[in-house]
């Protein structure tokens, strides 16, 4: 980490400097420093670093901020760290060429030329990085189709007090992830329902789809109450059952 002091418009290397000191007390010695930053390193600012933590001025390498996190590649590429890793383990690369991953994967990631809102209904939207894997996941599927997917977090314990239609109108696809424990459970169940009855695409996942069984067993097939016995052990349909 390269910290910028934003009052005094300066760079400090120190604390990098601290750092491969203290790795050298441990006998680690790096070869390569990537450097993450808000701004752009001098020359002046590489040759401190190179002087003062022992490694040539190339193998300083810049981590500035980036719009994208799949730019990374692009930027470490321009200045050579993939030549750098290859040489230090004396191995040859077919092909350096990243043209197709700019066009096909950055380009669509910074500017696509479509948008879609999807719904993540789930019972911990207030943890930031509790669904992370499904937000990528859907980043991915964005990038593919040249599409910006907007996610709306909606708490399924807001659907169960204020109902479904007032936090999913308007969305493209629903997207119920999994959990554990009862709470929520029904919110979940109405948001599967909204998106059958107005036909909006669905998609459950672990939990999710568990909960769009409940739902299909109580409201098409009209069995009452019907659920999972994680939720009820006693329920008279149990359409989920733990195998014993």
């Amino acid at each position: 980490m390269i910290p910028y002091v934003k009052t005094a418009e300066e760079i400090k290397t120190k604390p990098t400097q601290h750092s491969v000191g203290k790795l050298r007390e441990i006998g680690i010695q790096p070869d390569i420093l990537i450097c993450r930053t808000e701004k752009q390193l001098s020359d002046d600012i590489k040759e401190k670093i190179s002087l003062f933590c022992s490694v040539t001025k190339e193998c300083v390498i810049e981590a500035k901020d980036a719009e994208t996190i799949y730019e990374i590649p692009l930027i470490f590429k321009s200045q050579g760290l993939d030549k750098l890793i290859l040489k230090h383990f004396g191995l040859k690369c077919k092909s350096t060429d990243l043209k197709g991953w700019h066009s096909n994967i950055v380009e669509r990631a910074v500017s696509p030329r479509k948008r879609i809102e999807i719904a993540v209904v789930g019972k911990y939207i207030g943890l930031q990085d509790a669904y992370k894997s499904i937000y990528e996941s859907l980043v991915h599927a964005g990038i593919y189709n040249d599409a910006k997917v907007v996610v709306r977090k909606v708490d399924s314990e807001d659907i169960e007090r204020d109902g479904a239609s007032k936090f999913l109108k308007g969305v493209s696809g629903i997207l119920v992830p999994g959990g554990f424990g009862y709470r929520g459970i029904e919110g979940k169940v109405a948001a599967i329902k909204f998106s059958r009855e107005n036909k909006v695409p669905f998609l459950g996942l672990c939990l999710g789809m568990q909960c769009a069984a409940i739902e299909f067993a109580r409201n098409v097939y009209g069995l009452k109450n019907a659920n999972s016995t994680e939720f009820n052990k006693n329920t008279r349909y149990p359409v989920i059952s733990l195998l014993a």
